[in-house]
C-alpha cells in the first residue's frame, strides 16, 4: 500500500475547503438559541477508541481548539475506550440530554438511528476510490440538506464531517487474489449490513463475531478471516493468527462529530461556529494521526505476514449492481445513481 504525504498546509487547507463545501453545518443565530446569549458550558465527549488511537488524539486536540475559540466559555471533557457506552448507549444518551454531549466517531454508524438510514449508502463496498473523494460527495449540498433532515428526525446532528479512517480490508489464512478465492471463507464481518451483503456476494461463510472475541476465533478456526483494516489488526495482533493480508481497502469511512440537536440549539452562533471550525481544524489531525499509524501498522505487517495486493478490479466487477436492490428500501431511491453522479462532478 503506497504510503500518503500530506503536508500540515494540505490538511489546514482540507479543513477549510470542507467548511466551503459544506461539510460543516451551522444553522440558527444568536437570537434563536435558548437563552439568547452565549453563556458558559461544559460538555462530555465521547469516544468509543482507545486512547492512542486517532480518534481519540483528534478529540482531546478539538477540546483545546473548542476552549481557544471560545475563550474558555465552551470546556470540554473527553471519555475515551466507550467510558460512556457502546456507540448506541452514547447515541441514547444524547438523545435525551444525559450522559454524553458529543460524540467522535465514522458515519457508518449514523444509520444505526431510525432517520439517517440515508447515510448507509456511505458504506456500499467499493463505491469510494479514495477519502478524499468520500469526503467531497458528503460535503455536497445534497448531503448537507440530507444532514438536516437527520439531525430532525433523530435528535442527533453531524456538524462536521472530518477525519480519515483506516478502510476495511481482508486477513486470512490463505492468499486471496480475487472472488474465486473468496468462495466458502468463513470471514469474520462486522455486525452491519454492508459487510455481510458484500461477503455473501463473494461467496463466503459471514460471521458476526464482537471484536473481543475474534483473536481466539481465529486461533481455533471458527473463522479463517476477517476483515478489519491494518492498524486494527496490529492493535489486536491478529497477525499472530493469520498468515496473509489483502489491502481491498473496500469499504471506507469518514469520522464525524455528532452533537445531541437540543443541545445544539441551545447554542449560541458563534459557539457553533466554534465547535464546527474546531472540529474541522481536530479531523484533520485525526486524518494525519491515521495516516502515520497506517505506515506504521503495514510496515509490522510486512514483517510479521504476507502482503498480497489482490485484484481490485475483479473485486469491483463481481460486486457491480449488486447493491441497488438496497435503492429504494434501505436509503431513498435514486441515491445510489445520485453519489455516482456527485462523483463525477467532485473529482
Amino acid at each position: 500500500m503506497p504510503n500518503r504525504l500530506r503536508t500540515t498546509l494540505l490538511a489546514s487547507l482540507t479543513a477549510v475547503a470542507l467548511t466551503a463545501t459544506g461539510c460543516s453545518f451551522v444553522t440558527g443565530s444568536e437570537e434563536t438559541s435558548a437563552d439568547g446569549s452565549c453563556g458558559t458550558q461544559t460538555l462530555r465527549l465521547a469516544t468509543i477508541r482507545a486512547e492512542s488511537d486517532p480518534a481519540t488524539l483528534a478529540a482531546k486536540r478539538f477540546a483545546k481548539l473548542v476552549d481557544n475559540e471560545t475563550d474558555g466559555k465552551i470546556t470540554v471533557k473527553v471519555f475515551a475506550n466507550s467510558q460512556l457506552g457502546s456507540f448506541e448507549d452514547i447515541f441514547a444518551a444524547m438523545k435525551s440530554g444525559e450522559g454524553a454531549d458529543m460524540f467522535y466517531e465514522g458515519i457508518s454508524i449514523y444509520p444505526t438511528l431510525k432517520g439517517a438510514e440515508a447515510f448507509l449508502v456511505s458504506s456500499v463496498p467499493f463505491i469510494w476510490d479514495d477519502y478524499d473523494q468520500m469526503i467531497r460527495v458528503l460535503g455536497s449540498p445534497k448531503f448537507t440538506k440530507l444532514r438536516e433532515q437527520a439531525a430532525k428526525k433523530t435528535g442527533v446532528r453531524v456538524i462536521a464531517i472530518n477525519g480519515d479512517a483506516e478502510p476495511r480490508a481482508l486477513s486470512a489464512n490463505k492468499a486471496i487474489r480475487n472472488t474465486d478465492d473468496m468462495k466458502g471463507l468463513k470471514l469474520r464481518i462486522a455486525e452491519a449490513p454492508m459487510p455481510k451483503a458484500f461477503a455473501e456476494v463473494v461467496g463466503a461463510k459471514p460471521q458476526a463475531i464482537e471484536l473481543s472475541d475474534l483473536y481466539v476465533s481465529l486461533r481455533q478456526g471458527v473463522v479463517d478471516a476477517q476483515e478489519n483494516g491494518a492498524i486494527t489488526m496490529v492493535n489486536q495482533s491478529l497477525h499472530e493468527v493469520q498468515d496473509y493480508y489483502m489491502p481491498t481497502d473496500y469499504i471506507r469511512d469518514a469520522r464525524s462529530w455528532y452533537a445531541g440537536e437540543e443541545l445544539w440549539q441551545s447554542l449560541c452562533d458563534s459557539q457553533r461556529k466554534a465547535l464546527v471550525k474546531a472540529g474541522n481544524k481536530a479531523g484533520a489531525y485525526n486524518t494525519a494521526q491515521v495516516d502515520k499509524q497506517m505506515d506504521e501498522a503495514m510496515k509490522t505487517l510486512k514483517q510479521e505476514v504476507t502482503v498480497v495486493q489482490p485484484d481490485i478490479a475483479a473485486f469491483r466487477a463481481a460486486v457491480d449492481g449488486e447493491f441497488d436492490k438496497f435503492d429504494g428500501k434501505s436509503w431513498p431511491k435514486g441515491l445510489l445513481a445520485e453519489v455516482e453522479r456527485l462523483k463525477k462532478q467532485t473529482d
